[in-house]
Parts: structure tokens; sequence; C-alpha cells
């Protein structure tokens, strides 16, 4: 693995942030995320992510098939697994979700760990929804808003 690094370019929903450490991408950071300090780099994981993430935005790839890796407890890691089975266009609550993950009940949290996913759109947050609204998104409502009604032109 090399150090890890942060590539910044241009996407249909503004600049995007990635970061990565040669084999795995470590982190998606969507328009308006406060980067992380780090050398500037790019790697063949990186450029492939780049290639995803763009097929995702034209509508031509539902799913991402890239090597990634963050940290975090096994709770948390529980609910990202979860969220990666939720499909394309569709959307969950906060407690389907938990109930997925294997976890019922634990909704808030289950939140919590959203908040947490430093993989967006990769991972796909977006996805989950609360019970009375669309819930909260850390790129903001209307991208949140604007991931799902991509999602459902395209499905």
């Amino acid at each position: 693995m090399s150090p890890e690094h942060i590539h910044t370019y241009l996407t249909a929903i503004g600049m995007v942030s990635l970061t990565g450490d040669g084999e795995r991408i470590t982190g998606v950071y969507l328009p308006n995320y406060n980067l992380p300090a780090m050398p500037e780099g790019e790697d063949e994981v990186m450029e492939e992510a780049i290639k995803q993430l763009e097929e995702y935005f034209s509508g031509r790839r539902k799913d991402f098939d890239i090597p990634v890796y963050q940290e975090g407890t096994d709770f948390q890691k529980d609910i990202w697994d979860a969220m990666c089975r939720i499909g394309y266009g569709e959307t969950v609550t906060y407690g389907r979700l938990a109930e997925m993950a294997g976890h019922p009940g634990a909704y808030r949290a289950a939140g919590t760990a959203c908040g947490g996913n430093r993989l967006p759109i990769i991972i796909p947050c977006h996805r989950i929804v609360a019970s009375n609204g669309i819930g909260n998104y850390g790129g903001g409502v209307s991208l949140k808003k604007r991931l799902l009604t991509l999602e459902s032109e395209f499905r």
C-alpha cells in the first residue's frame, strides 16, 4: 500500500474528491465537504472509481465493484453492509435498515452509522430516509434528493 492520497475532479454533481491508499478507496467527499489534508495523487484504483462514478451519474451503473475500506465498529459495518443490499432506486427507513443489519429497534444508531459513512454513493446512504420524510444527508438534502431522482429516472 502507498500512503493515503486525495484526488479531486469535476462530476455531474460538482467537485468530488476521492481518497485512497493505492489498493482501495477510503473516502468519497461530495461537494461542500471539508477535505482531509493529504498529498494529491491518482492511481489505478482511483481511476477505476472515477470511471464507475461517472457511469453511475450517467445511469449506466447500478452497483460498484471497486475495493473500498473504512474503519468502523462491528455495528457500523453491519449497517454499511446492509446499505449495500438496498437496490438502485429504492429507499428504506432508518428503522428498516437497522432490521436489515440484524439490529431491530436501533434506528437512531443506524442513522448515526449512516452519518459516519465515508464512502457515500458507493455505500448508498442517500437511499436511507426518515419515516416522516427525506431525512438528513452529509452532502445536503438537495443533493440527496438529486441522487434519488437520478436513480428513479434511470431505474
